[in-house]
């Protein structure tokens, strides 16, 4: 019986990896200026200190000190996209977002992880964020 089960846990397992889908890549300005959505899940402090991407989401995953909600985070999360869409997360230098994307990778979403995050996409790209007024989804 013991053996079955661990079989079974496995074969879900599986099913659940095929799938997921986690895409691991630096930000381009095509990107960046797609219909995917980016979910910024730094804290308020950075968005404060270097802007935000221009219509991206603020929707911080960890707090200053490292602590989360996942489900607080997933409710965030599901106000903004829709069952089965792709999206992309961005942190301040992709270590925290690629944390968070194998998460969510591992729970059936289709996510983008941002290497580099917005450090990279605002010096090698140039891109241009805009001030941080406060509040998030």
């Amino acid at each position: 019986m013991q053996l079955l089960s661990k079989g079974l846990l496995q074969l879900l397992f599986l099913s659940i990896s095929l799938f997921a889908q986690l895409e691991n890549r630096y930000p381009t300005l095509e990107l960046i200026n797609s219909n995917v959505k980016i979910i910024d899940i730094r804290t308020e402090s950075e968005w404060y200190q270097t802007g935000i991407i221009p219509g991206s989401y603020p929707v911080t995953f960890f707090d200053e000190q490292g602590n989360y909600n996942v489900s607080r985070f997933l409710k965030k999360l599901h106000s903004i996209i829709e069952d089965d869409e792709k999206f992309a997360l961005m942190c301040r230098t992709g270590r925290r977002s690629s944390i968070v994307a194998k998460f969510l990778s591992r729970n059936g979403y289709n996510v983008i992880n941002l290497n580099g995050g917005i450090t990279y996409a605002i010096r090698k790209l140039g891109i241009q964020t805009k001030k941080y007024n406060g509040g998030s989804f």
